[in-house]
């Protein structure tokens, strides 16, 4: 199913989204009738309090979650509708994730990390150690390519992470609190690969309480009580 009128160049569009928890009258909403409009190579950042909802409209963005009511499309298609098998071909071929704790395989080293996600998108074993390894390069880690997350700084296991996200070609990064558990210096470095990621057409949406992260990006999107609404950035 494709919405009428969603042109192709917006990569993520939301219809009236809500997502509640509980049953009346204890019925909680985490977010209501959200109405976005993304683009592709847009730049945003989520801020908002703890508790406000930025967490669940990540969810809902990166089809980990379902909207209680309403409709998410991604690239035109109606992934409210889809079921667990479909929604994971989606996360994997259009969607890159970065987590505030990284998310790395402890046992693995920092090229099998990131050449993971290539393996469950079926891409071959040459293939996957080339591109990990010119990842890897990018994020410049090309001398820790055999060092496991525990011989690694926080700074460098969240750039390993973002190797990882990029390794499928996703056309949408979705970053939560991604300079989180680091130091102002790698944090830095952090928002650099993310903003040189974005000026090569992809869409970067960010959450973050660092209200001096959010000051970069293109658009801000404030939530209070699972409202959300647009700040001119």
């Amino acid at each position: 199913k494709t919405a009428e009128g969603i042109m192709s160049k917006d990569v993520i569009v939301t219809q009236n989204i809500s997502k509640t928890y509980g049953k009346s009258p204890l019925q909680v909403f985490a977010l209501r009738e959200t109405n976005l409009r993304i683009k592709q190579g847009d730049y945003i950042a989520i801020i908002g309090p703890s508790g406000s909802g930025k967490s669940t409209l990540m969810n809902l963005l990166g089809c980990l979650d379902k909207p209680t009511s309403g409709n998410i499309f991604i690239d035109g298609n109606d992934v409210s509708t889809l079921n667990e098998n479909e929604l994971a071909k989606i996360r994997r071929e259009k969607i890159g994730f970065i987590f505030q704790k990284y998310n790395l395989i402890p046992t693995l080293n920092a090229q099998e990390n990131v050449e993971l996600s290539m393996g469950f998108a079926g891409v071959d074993s040459q293939t996957r150690t080339k591109k990990a390894k010119q990842l890897l390069e990018l994020v410049e880690l090309s001398k820790r390519l055999t060092h496991k997350p525990s011989e690694l700084s926080g700074g460098e296991q969240q750039r390993v992470a973002i190797a990882r996200a990029l390794a499928n070609n996703p056309s949408i990064i979705l970053a939560d609190e991604p300079t989180g558990n680091v130091d102002t210096k790698s944090g830095e470095n952090i928002m650099h690969i993310l903003e040189d990621v974005n000026k090569k057409g992809e869409t970067i949406i960010v959450v973050t309480h660092n209200m001096a992260i959010a000051q970069r990006a293109h658009r801000v999107l404030r939530i209070q009580a699972g409202e959300v609404r647009e700040e001119h950035a």
